[in-house]
């Protein structure tokens, strides 16, 4: 990502998806999912280094998922990609001050850029994972992780 300004300049949305397509994919979800450890940040500068930001990558996962009815799924694959950025050894078995605040930092990030109609939902989860953390070592490989589809259950129709 860059700090210039460069990756609004022109049409983002136009480059951002047109360059999914070249690396083979027919949307942002299908390229994300396919790093579903990386952060945002680094799937912006697979797309584009000097043009692409990480909130652009969010903001076309969040409409791709909004169109397809896949919120949830996002949501919680956005929990992986913060516990693999703030927790790259899995969850912590010693909850000391250091632990604590890559726990919180993880979950704040998260909660922090959730669509609205899901804060709800992962304030429940954060107090589920508060009141009876997941094993030491836990990291989540995709949104559909045991665990997380138990805090973050896909809504019925």
């Amino acid at each position: 990502m860059t700090g210039d300004g460069q990756s609004w300049q022109g049409n983002w949305k136009g480059r951002l998806y047109g360059r999914v397509r070249a690396r083979g994919y027919d949307s942002l979800t299908a390229f994300a999912e396919a790093r579903p450890t990386a952060s945002l940040v680094a799937l912006a500068e697979e797309l584009g280094p000097d043009d692409v930001a990480g909130v652009q990558v969010y903001d076309g996962l969040v409409a791709e998922a909004i169109r397809t009815g896949q919120v949830t799924r996002l949501v919680r694959g956005q929990l992986v990609r913060e516990l693999w950025a703030s927790l790259p050894e899995g969850w912590p078995a010693v909850l000391d001050d250091d632990n604590r605040f890559k726990i919180a930092k993880a979950i704040g990030l998260w909660s922090g850029i959730v669509p609205d109609t899901h804060k709800e939902r992962v304030r429940r989860a954060r107090e589920v994972l508060r009141a009876d953390p997941p094993p030491p070592g836990w990291r989540p490989l995709s949104p559909d992780d045991e665990l997380l589809l138990m805090l973050l259950p896909d809504e019925q129709a």
